[in-house]
Protein backbone atom coordinates (compact mmCIF):
# COMPACT_ATOMS: atom_id res chain seq x y z
CA UNK A 1 0.00 0.00 0.00
CA UNK A 2 1.05 3.44 -0.64
CA UNK A 3 0.17 6.68 1.06
CA UNK A 4 0.41 10.18 -0.51
CA UNK A 5 0.65 13.83 0.76
CA UNK A 6 0.67 16.45 -1.50
CA UNK A 7 2.84 20.04 -0.48
CA UNK A 8 3.37 23.27 -2.12
CA UNK A 9 -0.25 24.76 -2.41
CA UNK A 10 -0.63 28.28 -2.13
CA UNK A 11 -1.80 31.65 -3.61
CA UNK A 12 -0.28 33.42 -6.58
CA UNK A 13 -0.14 35.65 -9.22
CA UNK A 14 -1.23 35.04 -12.89
CA UNK A 15 1.89 34.31 -14.17
CA UNK A 16 3.93 33.10 -11.19
CA UNK A 17 4.93 29.81 -10.39
CA UNK A 18 4.53 26.65 -7.95
CA UNK A 19 6.13 23.41 -6.97
CA UNK A 20 3.60 20.84 -5.51
CA UNK A 21 5.34 17.88 -4.17
CA UNK A 22 4.04 14.66 -3.46
CA UNK A 23 5.65 12.50 -0.79
CA UNK A 24 5.09 8.96 -0.57
CA UNK A 25 5.59 6.17 1.76
CA UNK A 26 6.36 2.50 1.02
CA UNK A 27 9.17 0.42 -0.46
CA UNK A 28 7.94 0.24 -3.95
CA UNK A 29 6.83 3.53 -4.46
CA UNK A 30 9.79 3.10 -7.71
CA UNK A 31 7.47 0.36 -9.18
CA UNK A 32 3.96 3.00 -8.97
CA UNK A 33 3.21 5.33 -12.18
CA UNK A 34 2.57 8.24 -10.87
CA UNK A 35 -0.02 11.32 -11.50
CA UNK A 36 -1.56 14.54 -11.33
CA UNK A 37 -5.30 15.49 -10.94
CA UNK A 38 -6.64 18.58 -10.06
CA UNK A 39 -10.72 19.61 -9.70
CA UNK A 40 -11.81 23.21 -9.94
CA UNK A 41 -14.66 24.95 -8.14
CA UNK A 42 -17.65 23.73 -9.72
CA UNK A 43 -15.99 21.36 -12.18
CA UNK A 44 -14.46 17.70 -12.36
CA UNK A 45 -11.31 16.40 -11.59
CA UNK A 46 -9.60 16.53 -14.90
CA UNK A 47 -6.16 14.32 -15.48
CA UNK A 48 -2.86 17.38 -15.61
CA UNK A 49 0.26 14.99 -15.97
CA UNK A 50 1.70 11.74 -15.00
CA UNK A 51 4.68 9.86 -15.42
CA UNK A 52 5.89 6.52 -15.79
CA UNK A 53 7.81 4.24 -12.89
CA UNK A 54 10.83 5.13 -14.63
CA UNK A 55 10.81 9.16 -15.23
CA UNK A 56 11.38 8.11 -18.96
CA UNK A 57 7.49 8.75 -20.09
CA UNK A 58 5.56 11.79 -19.35
CA UNK A 59 2.11 12.47 -20.72
CA UNK A 60 0.77 15.98 -20.15
CA UNK A 61 -3.03 17.48 -20.33
CA UNK A 62 -3.34 19.79 -23.63
CA UNK A 63 -4.38 22.44 -20.76
CA UNK A 64 -0.73 22.04 -19.46
CA UNK A 65 1.63 21.23 -21.73
CA UNK A 66 4.94 23.12 -22.25
CA UNK A 67 3.75 25.30 -18.47
CA UNK A 68 3.72 22.46 -16.28
CA UNK A 69 6.74 20.04 -15.77
CA UNK A 70 6.12 16.32 -13.56
CA UNK A 71 9.32 14.61 -12.63
CA UNK A 72 10.44 12.29 -9.79
CA UNK A 73 13.14 10.78 -7.92
CA UNK A 74 12.67 7.13 -6.67
CA UNK A 75 15.37 7.32 -3.90
CA UNK A 76 12.67 10.36 -2.44
CA UNK A 77 9.63 8.58 -2.67
CA UNK A 78 8.51 12.03 -4.39
CA UNK A 79 7.29 13.12 -7.07
CA UNK A 80 7.00 17.04 -8.40
CA UNK A 81 5.00 18.93 -10.40
CA UNK A 82 6.76 22.47 -11.56
CA UNK A 83 3.83 24.54 -12.63
CA UNK A 84 4.86 27.98 -14.79
CA UNK A 85 2.83 30.76 -16.14
CA UNK A 86 0.26 29.71 -14.03
CA UNK A 87 -3.49 31.44 -15.13
CA UNK A 88 -6.57 31.81 -13.17
CA UNK A 89 -8.38 28.52 -14.84
CA UNK A 90 -5.54 26.66 -13.30
CA UNK A 91 -7.14 27.28 -9.54
CA UNK A 92 -8.07 23.42 -8.27
CA UNK A 93 -7.15 21.18 -5.67
CA UNK A 94 -4.60 19.38 -6.96
CA UNK A 95 -3.91 15.68 -6.06
CA UNK A 96 -1.34 13.10 -6.64
CA UNK A 97 -2.22 9.30 -7.36
CA UNK A 98 -0.39 6.30 -7.89
CA UNK A 99 -0.88 3.75 -10.51
CA UNK A 100 0.42 -0.19 -9.68
CA UNK A 101 -0.05 -1.08 -13.35
CA UNK A 102 0.96 1.80 -15.81
CA UNK A 103 0.95 4.97 -16.31
CA UNK A 104 -2.52 6.60 -17.51
CA UNK A 105 -4.11 9.47 -17.83
CA UNK A 106 -8.09 8.49 -16.68
CA UNK A 107 -8.55 8.60 -12.80
CA UNK A 108 -10.26 4.63 -12.80
CA UNK A 109 -6.72 3.39 -13.59
CA UNK A 110 -4.75 5.19 -10.14
CA UNK A 111 -5.35 2.48 -7.50
CA UNK A 112 -3.92 5.51 -4.78
CA UNK A 113 -4.75 8.84 -4.07
CA UNK A 114 -3.42 11.85 -1.70
CA UNK A 115 -5.86 14.46 -0.29
CA UNK A 116 -5.02 16.70 -2.19
CA UNK A 117 -3.29 20.73 -1.96
CA UNK A 118 -5.09 23.58 -3.20
CA UNK A 119 -4.23 25.87 -5.90
CA UNK A 120 -5.11 29.80 -5.97
CA UNK A 121 -4.21 32.06 -8.96
CA UNK A 122 -4.94 34.84 -8.66
CA UNK A 123 -5.94 37.21 -11.74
Amino acid sequence: QVQLVESGGGLVQAGGSLRLSCAASGRTFSSYAMGWFRQGPGKEREFVAAISWSGDSTYYADSVKDRFTVSRDNAKNTVWLQMNSLKSEDTAVYTCAADHHRIGTHSYEYDYWGQGTLVTVSS
